[in-house]
C-alpha cells in the first residue's frame, strides 16, 4: 500500500462527480453497494475516491481488509490533514476512512459536517468520481453529505420497513435540503422484477406527496458470490467478476458514468466547491473541519 504522499496530485483538477449512497434503514447492504460501485468505476477507468462518512460505525476499511493509519477522527482532532487519511485500495481505488466506535464522531455539529464538505476543496487529487458511503437514517450528517453531492442513490430491499424508511429519507431530503432527484437501487433481490416492483411502490407514494423525481437505477441480485466476497474482504466486482451481482454492479457503474459532471455551483453546501468556482481554496483543511 502506497502512502498518501506517493499518490500523484496535479493542481486545479476539475470538480469530480459526487455520488452519495444512503438508505433509510440499516442492514440493506448500503456499504456493499458503495464499495462495489466504486470498484466498478475504477475498473472502468474512473479515478475514484470512496469516502466513508458513517462517522460512528465505519466499516469500509474493514470490508476491504485495510488498516488505516489515520481516519476522519484524526482530522477533527487536529492530528493530521484530510489528505493524510487517503488510503490506496484495490486497483488504485482511493479511500478516506472514518472511525468506528468513536461516539464523539456521531455528535458533530451541523457546522462541522459542513466544514468537512468544504475541506474537500483542498484535497487536490486527480479524481473523476467520489462515492460517499453514508450512515443509515436521517441524521444531520447524512442530510448534509447527500445535499452536497450531485447524485443521491437510495438503497432499498424487499422489506416493508426499508421502503417506508427510504420514503422518509427522500421526504426530508426533498423538503429540508432541496434535493430534487433521487436514484433508487434495489438490493438483494431474488428476481429483477422484484426490484422494479420495489421502485414502483416507492415511486407511487413520492409522486403523490413530494416534489421529487425518482429514477430507477437497477437491481442487485442476492447471490452466494457476494457473500463469499464479503468473507474474503474484497468487492465482488474484483473477487468474482463473472458473478450475477458483479455484472449488475458493473451495469450500475456504466449507468452512473452517463450522469453529467457538475458545471457550476448550485448555491448551497457542495463538495469540491472551490473547483467548481475555479479558484483554489483559501482556508486550511484542519480549520475547515474543526
Amino acid at each position: 500500500m502506497r502512502s498518501p504522499d506517493s499518490i500523484p496530485s496535479t493542481p486545479h483538477h476539475p470538480a469530480p462527480r459526487v455520488i452519495a449512497v444512503a438508505s433509510g434503514k440499516g442492514g440493506v447492504g448500503k456499504t456493499s453497494v458503495s464499495i462495489n460501485l466504486a470498484a466498478a468505476l475504477v475498473n472502468a477507468g474512473q479515478r475514484t475516491l470512496l469516502l466513508d462518512t458513517d462517522l460512528g460505525l465505519a466499516n469500509v476499511d474493514v470490508m476491504l481488509g485495510l488498516s488505516p493509519r489515520f481516519t476522519l477522527a484524526d482530522v477533527f482532532a487536529g492530528r493530521c490533514e484530510l489528505r493524510d487519511t487517503v488510503l490506496e485500495g484495490p486497483n488504485g481505488l482511493m479511500i478516506v476512512p472514518a472511525a468506528s466506535g468513536k461516539r464523539h464522531m456521531t455528535e458533530l455539529t451541523p457546522q462541522q459536517h459542513v466544514g468537512l464538505v468544504h475541506a474537500f476543496s483542498e484535497l487536490d487529487l486527480p479524481i473523476d468520481t467520489m462515492v460517499v458511503d453514508n450512515a443509515a437514517g436521517l441524521a444531520d450528517g447524512v442530510l448534509t453529505f447527500c445535499q452536497a453531492a450531485q447524485e443521491v442513490v437510495v438503497v432499498v430491499c424487499d422489506e416493508p420497513a426499508s421502503v417506508t424508511d427510504a420514503y422518509a429519507l427522500i421526504k426530508v431530503l426533498s423538503r429540508e435540503r432541496g434535493v430534487a432527484r433521487v436514484q433508487v437501487l434495489a438490493n438483494q433481490v431474488q428476481h429483477p422484477v422484484e426490484g422494479k416492483q420495489l421502485f414502483d411502490k416507492l415511486e407511487r407514494v413520492t409522486s403523490r406527496f413530494l416534489d421529487v423525481t425518482l429514477n430507477y437505477l437497477g437491481a442487485i441480485p442476492r447471490d452466494e458470490w457476494l457473500r463469499r466476497a464479503v468473507q474474503r474482504q474484497e468487492s465482488v466486482v474484483d473477487a468474482f467478476p463473472s458473478s450475477p451481482s458483479a455484472l449488475a454492479f458493473r451495469d450500475i457503474g456504466r449507468r452512473s458514468r452517463q450522469w453529467q459532471s457538475p458545471a457550476a455551483p448550485r448555491g448551497h453546501v457542495e463538495f469540491f466547491i472551490e473547483r467548481l468556482i475555479g479558484t483554489p481554496a483559501n482556508s486550511p483543511t484542519r480549520s475547515a473541519a474543526a
